[in-house]
């Protein structure tokens, strides 16, 4: 499983805000994929999990907006699109935006965007994948679009559990530095968080230490054989009962956990 986090995050995405309009309410959600199809016309396809309230909208309206986040985002875009539900939140409330064809485009630090309208979807078993042809766009700064390297390693960010690369910390591969994890939004502290002052709070969504919890390091597994001394890394139950030492072939009996 490890190998195939590390393998998967090695996949190039974005940052990218999708607006629908939700009966005159702006309402969206973040997300990490869209990509183009074809040139001609221009289609492009954005993935979306079945939940969300923002995916109800758009299979109601047929159309929706992408902005393309930038490095220079505000933090909060992130996590008021993000991390909570527009069925029930004004996610776009405090936002620099403005409609454009009836839909909602942030404003300000973005690389772009463009309208959309919906030409088919298919389904897997927790997103839809929705195809839509480009039909106008917008220009934006000069500011490089945030990729999701950019996302994890500098704005310390993280996944919801509706988005498609969402990844359990409990899974994730931790070197010796003590790591804490938003159960809001997912920001990653590095350090002992016990040592900061009772009134911190998260940098990314802005909740208190009591929000977080603590990644436990996963140490490495060993053996030791007890005639030989030679030691084997990883877990030794899985091996075959007719294993045996490659130094000097005794069994597996003969190996103690260390």
């Amino acid at each position: 499983m490890e190998q195939i986090i590390s393998n998967l995050r090695k996949i190039s995405y974005g940052l990218y805000a999708i607006g629908t309009n939700d009966n005159g309410r702006a309402t969206g959600c973040i997300v990490n994929t869209v990509f183009q199809i074809t040139s001609d016309p221009v289609t492009v396809a954005i993935s979306i999990n079945k939940k969300n309230y923002t995916y109800e909208v758009i299979e109601k309206t047929g159309k929706f907006s992408v902005s393309i986040l930038s490095e220079s985002t505000p933090k909060n875009v992130i996590t008021q699109l993000g991390f909570q539900s527009g069925k029930d939140t004004d996610k776009y409330n405090g936002l620099d935006y403005g409609f454009k064809s009836d839909l909602p485009v942030l404003n300000g630090d973005i690389s772009g965007s463009f309208i959309c309208e919906v030409i088919g979807k298919t389904e897997t078993e927790t997103h839809w994948l929705i195809l839509a042809n480009v039909v106008e766009a917008f220009e934006g700064t000069n500011q490089p679009p945030m990729t999701y390297k950019y996302y994890h390693e500098v704005v310390k960010g993280s996944a919801p559990k509706n988005a498609p690369s969402y990844v359990d910390p409990k899974l994730l591969k931790t070197d010796s530095t003590e790591k804490w994890v938003c159960g809001i939004c997912g920001y990653i502290y590095e350090g002992d968080l016990t040592q900061q002052p009772e009134d911190w709070v998260c940098p990314l969504c802005g909740m208190p230490k009591s929000k977080f919890s603590k990644v436990e390091n996963k140490k490495a597994e060993k053996w030791v054989c007890d005639v030989c001394g030679y030691v084997y890394d990883g877990d030794l139950t899985k091996e075959s009962e007719n294993w045996v030492c490659p130094v000097c072939g005794m069994d597996k009996s003969h190996f103690k956990r260390i």
